[in-house]
């Protein structure tokens, strides 16, 4: 693991969100982008080296609708960067956690992304991900 590449927040609505939190960091966000296989809306914002990753759905039954149903708005998942993300899931595999993806799969920010199940991490959903070069 390299570093924490950004914290990933479900919202319901992203304009209202974007607005929120372009007054709370002093600064609009750099980047919207649609991740269809993912059914979410993503919006990033930096904060010196680090990023907040809003995230919206874009359907009533994708994955953030289920997570805001069931926890409310909020904190969803931590990014860690990875330098070679196969390696990395393969080690984890090995240490036991439970990996959500077989095979790392693209995600927003021009990156190679796979989730830890919450259950392997104290709750918490761990995304790895890799810059695409």
């Amino acid at each position: 693991m390299i570093r924490i590449e950004h914290i990933g927040i479900a919202v319901k609505d992203l304009a209202a969100a974007e607005e929120l939190y372009g007054k709370l960091l002093g600064s609009p966000s750099y980047k919207r982008e649609v991740v269809a296989s993912e059914g979410v809306t993503t919006s990033f914002f930096q904060v010196g080296p680090n990023k907040i990753e809003l995230l919206e759905s874009s359907g009533v039954d994708g994955p953030i609708a289920k997570a805001i149903e069931k926890r409310g708005e909020g904190l969803h998942h931590i990014a860690f960067e990875v330098a070679d993300i196969r390696a990395e899931m393969a080690r984890l595999r090995a240490q036991g956690f439970t990996l959500l993806n077989e095979e790392p799969k693209r995600g927003a920010d021009n990156k190679l992304v796979c989730f830890i199940h919450p259950r392997s991490a104290n709750g918490v959903l761990v995304e790895l991900c890799q810059e695409i070069r």
